[in-house]
């Protein structure tokens, strides 16, 4: 499916000026299922893994970060004294033989995905979000309920997308509780963050690799847009 250069989310004049060669990757499905684990899609989290650990024999951290898109995310989270966490993840997994799994078929199929690329991708029950999406930058005072219940103070500057009811995702704190994917989930969006130095063929391909988890776990699932902003 083509990427198209859409409406969806909204850019502010606040990210513009903050991040002006950032993007946003907006992937919208349709018909998705959401069970705690799914054998075929488990299948296709081994041959990752597997994949993944072959592909970085004797690699070191240094070499990971030699990689334009973790260095671009690294470069983020230095600013808030933070480490990218997928950075750790992929260490995890390539490096400790961790198995690549995640409560969930949609955040696992999110995760491989993530752990491909170097993208970081939140994900969100499409009926639960409040209209339309907006990529912003975090003012001082700006505060969320994260996943399990915990209170959020955002971190101010940093990116973030909120809906008609505030922040649904920040790149440092992760998605929000409101919109969270759950076992009734049956529309999902999943909004991918790319920094400055990352390419559309890259954003394309998260999108496209998230797609194809979801669709392995749920057959009947469509892609009912696939977006990229600001064009």
């Amino acid at each position: 499916m083509s990427v198209a250069e859409g409406s969806n989310p909204a850019v502010s004049p606040a990210w513009s000026l903050a991040y002006p060669e950032a993007r946003v990757g907006v992937l919208r499905m349709t018909g998705v299922r959401n069970p705690e684990s799914d054998p075929a899609l488990d299948r296709l989290l081994d041959e990752t893994a597997a994949s993944l650990r072959a592909r970085h024999v004797g690699a070191t951290r240094p070499d990971l970060l030699a990689r334009p898109e973790l260095a671009a995310y690294a470069a983020h989270y230095r600013r808030f004294d933070k480490t990218y966490h997928v950075l750790l993840q992929l260490e995890s997994v390539a490096f400790k033989d961790k198995p690549l799994r995640s409560r969930g078929v949609l955040v696992a199929a999110m995760f491989r995905a993530e752990l491909e690329t170097g993208l970081l991708t939140a994900g969100h029950d499409g009926d639960r979000l409040a209209g339309g999406l907006t990529a912003d930058v975090v003012v001082a005072g700006d505060g969320y309920t994260g996943i399990g219940g915990r209170e959020i103070q955002a971190a101010p500057g940093d990116m973030c997308i909120r809906d008609g009811g505030g922040i649904v995702s920040s790149v440092v704190y992760g998605p929000d509780d409101r919109t969270r994917l759950s076992e009734e989930t049956g529309t999902a969006v999943f909004t991918t963050y790319a920094p400055a130095g990352i390419g559309r063929d890259l954003l394309t391909r998260q999108m496209e690799l998230i797609a194809e988890g979801v669709r392995v776990a749920a057959p009947g699932s469509a892609v009912e847009s696939m977006e990229i902003v600001p064009s």
